[in-house]
């Protein structure tokens, strides 16, 4: 399975973001479909996650800010990144879980004062 991320970028405090992640490849159904991050410094933590039955996980500091999506049909998640907080800058990476756990490339998210 390959994953393609895109829509990283800088932008202001306050501001939005919208992360997409299309898989490709992919023999199985994708279960479970989301973003992790990683902060420098930081370990890589847990951002969204979306079922193949569209339940969703947050992680706590996101909640309320971010909306994870996703189109089966196209086998692309997308997250809304709303109300953007400089503790938000990471770099951002997709993964899928289809028997086996895959990983996007990172895509860089910064966000200024």
């Amino acid at each position: 399975v390959q994953l393609q991320a895109s829509g990283g970028g800088l932008v202001q405090a306050g501001g939005s973001l919208r992360l997409s992640c299309a898989a490709s490849g992919s023999t199985f159904i994708i279960d479970n479909f989301g973003w992790y991050r990683q902060a420098p410094g930081k370990q890589r933590e847990l951002v969204a996650v979306i079922s193949s039955g569209g339940s969703t996980t947050y992680t706590d500091s996101v909640k309320g800010r971010f909306t994870i999506s996703r189109d089966t049909a196209k086998e692309t998640v997308f997250l809304q990144m709303d109300s953007l907080k400089i503790e938000d800058t990471a770099v951002y990476y997709c993964f899928a879980e289809a028997r086996a756990i895959y990983w996007g490339q990172g895509t860089q998210v910064t966000v200024s004062s």
